[in-house]
């Protein structure tokens, strides 16, 4: 589990074909590296990678190629910048929300426009994510946990401030670039029940003594 706090940034060092999978070696700006272990989770653009090597400066991970197709992990090159969060562990404060690291899809910017000392960028989702997106609810964009600020159909608009502007990866997107969208999964749990209550009438009065 993550919470959509990026700790730091990457950079791609090497990213080998193997066969329709990829072995991506990344280089953190500022990770304690000297705590990862074998097997660790590290949320990498947003998407959940299990570290299969590392050293003090570098660490690899294996994507599938499905996770190719279906995320920006498939268009990366060598000098690309990441956004970086290491796995929440027991203890530490929840400062965004709760995020898998699982992409529902990917969104395309369709404007940036400065908002104050903030900006304001507005996406464009696929049809099948519209409906878990709620105003002032949250999405996590490339990894990133933020506040939606208005919704009007398949599109969505949020607030970067100058922080995470300068600090995350979002402060390079120009429009027309796609990013990965994870929503909100307390939305999915509820669509889930509601589907649940729907094909049961009934059931859902029934307690348990």
């Amino acid at each position: 589990m993550f919470t959509g706090i990026v700790s730091t940034t990457g950079s791609i060092q090497q990213l080998d074909m193997l066969n329709g999978d990829c072995r991506l070696v990344i280089k953190p700006r500022d990770m304690d590296l000297g705590r990862v272990r074998l097997g660790d989770s590290i949320a990498v653009a947003g998407v959940c990678l299990t570290v299969i090597a590392a050293d003090e400066q570098q660490f690899s991970a294996d994507v599938s190629g499905e996770t190719l197709s279906l995320t920006t992990l498939g268009v990366l090159q060598t000098g690309d910048r990441v956004n970086l969060e290491a796995a929440l562990t027991a203890g530490e404060p929840l400062g965004g929300h709760l995020v898998s690291g699982h992409v529902d899809g990917l969104a395309q910017v369709l404007e940036i426009a400065p908002d104050g000392r903030s900006r304001r960028l507005r996406f464009e989702l696929p049809e099948s994510l519209k409906k878990y997106i709620a105003r002032k609810g949250s999405v996590c964009i490339d990894g990133v946990s933020l506040t939606i600020n208005d919704v009007a159909g398949r599109e969505f608009d949020v607030n970067l401030i100058p922080l995470t502007w300068e600090q995350t990866t979002l402060g390079g997107l120009l429009v027309g670039d796609s990013v990965n969208i994870e929503v909100d999964m307390l939305a999915r749990y509820m669509e889930r029940l509601l589907d649940q209550t729907q094909q049961s009438p009934g059931q859902a009065d029934k307690g348990i003594c």
